[in-house]
C-alpha cells in the first residue's frame, strides 16, 4: 500500500528578507517538525494507521528458533526466527479479513497429521478448512460452516481442524513455520467453488463469517 508522505513545511517561504530574532527562529523551526512528524492536534505520522490496527488486532506472542533446516521449499530454516500468535484478529461480522491458503487434508498431504477437529483426514474435494490458533477458538467452531467470500462469490466451509500459530518446524506439522494469525487454510473444493484458479491459487485475500 503506497502512503502519502510526511506534509513538509518551510517556515520561511515569503517571509520578507528580514533579521529574525533567535527564538523567533527557533520557535518557527520547532513548529515546522511537530508539523513533519504530525504531534500537532489533528495531525497524524505516515503508517500510524497501520501501526493502530495491528495493535487492535493481534500481536505476536512469542518466537520460535527451529534447530533444524528440512528440503522443502516451504519448510523451516535453521536461523530464522517465526513469530507465534496465540490470537488472531477480532472477528467483525460478514466483513473479517483473511488470507486463504491451500492445503492438502489427505493422508500423506503436505497438511501433517489428522484433523485437530475429528482425528480424521478429509479429502480435498470436501469443502473443509482449518482456521488460525485464534479463530479456531480451542476447537469452538469444529464442525461449524464459515461463509467464505471472494471474486463476487461465497461459499460454505466446515472447519475440520486448527492452523497453529503456536506450534510448527516439526514432522506434526510438517516441518512448515507456525500459521500466521489471520489464516483461512482451505481445501482445493473451496477454491473451485470459488472461481480461483490458475496463479492466483496459493494465497488470497478474503472476508469470512460464521454461518
Amino acid at each position: 500500500m503506497r502512503h502519502g508522505s510526511p506534509m513538509k513545511l518551510n517556515p520561511f517561504r515569503n517571509k520578507p528578507n528580514h533579521k529574525m530574532s533567535t527564538t523567533s527562529r527557533l520557535l518557527l523551526l520547532a513548529v515546522a517538525i511537530s508539523l513533519m512528524l504530525g504531534t500537532l492536534p489533528g495531525l497524524c505520522c505516515v503508517g500510524e494507521p497501520e501501526r493502530r490496527e495491528l495493535a487492535d488486532g493481534c500481536q505476536p506472542s512469542g518466537t520460535l528458533r527451529p534447530t533444524k533446516s528440512h528440503s522443502c521449499d516451504e519448510c523451516c530454516k535453521v536461523g530464522q526466527a517465526y513469530p507465534t500468535y496465540t490470537c488472531s484478529p477480532p472477528v467483525t461480522g460478514s466483513t473479517t479479513k483473511a488470507i486463504m491458503t491451500l492445503n492438502d487434508f489427505e493422508e500423506g498431504g503436505d497438511g501433517g497429521d489428522p484433523s485437530k477437529c475429528d482425528e480424521k483426514f478429509h479429502k480435498n474435494t470436501e469443502r473443509v478448512v482449518a482456521l488460525s490458533t485464534g479463530w479456531y477458538a480451542k476447537g469452538k467452531r469444529c464442525g461449524k460452516n464459515i461463509r467464505i467470500n471472494a471474486k463476487g462469490k461465497s461459499v460454505l466451509a466446515k472447519v475440520v481442524d486448527e492452523c497453529d500459530s503456536l506450534h510448527g518446524c516439526d514432522s506434526e506439522h510438517a516441518f512448515q513455520p507456525p500459521c500466521r494469525p489471520n489464516v483461512v487454510d482451505a481445501s482445493q473444493a473451496v477454491w473451485d467453488a470459488l472461481g480461483i484458479t490458475g496463479d492466483e491459487v496459493g494465497e488470497y485475500g478474503i472476508t469470512w463469517s460464521d454461518a
